[in-house]
């Protein structure tokens, strides 16, 4: 019982539940949002004022596809949000760590504590102490 207890309480396990939450709760939002705002201004745009209930038949059978475009449009605008707030700035500190820890930036040893520093800097960013850079 105690291990199933260690489980629960992990805090990935918290931090995953509380995602699930906010994710939820968001798409509840753009979805609403898409359904009551953008789909009724794009059918005024196309004179049909309930965008959701925009259908055809084929051999009296009735096809739905303004319920289909509202949920393209939300599926559009949430992986937009999650590229823009999510990907886009792990993506941004990656590259930049990557950087930092590329191989091929020339390196030295700072004179005082012995770090090593790229060479073209001129203060040691762990001691910083100064020292002329060697590039």
């Amino acid at each position: 019982m105690s291990g199933f207890k260690k489980f629960l309480f992990r805090g990935n396990l918290i931090d995953l539940a509380i995602a699930v939450v906010i994710g939820t709760a968001f798409a509840r939002i753009v979805t609403a949002l898409v359904a009551d705002l953008i789909t009724p201004l794009i059918g005024a745009l196309g004179k049909q004022p309930n965008f959701e209930q925009l259908f055809f038949t084929i051999n009296r059978s009735k096809f739905l596809y303004g319920d289909f475009l509202n949920n393209l449009i939300t599926f559009i605008i949430i992986a937009l949000v999650i590229y823009f707030m999510v990907v886009a700035p792990i993506l941004r500190i990656t590259t930049k760590l990557a950087k930092a820890d590329d191989p091929s930036t020339p390196m030295r040893e700072c004179p005082e504590c012995l770090s090593a520093i790229p060479s073209a800097a001129s203060r040691c960013m762990y001691c910083t102490a100064t020292s002329a850079p060697t590039e």
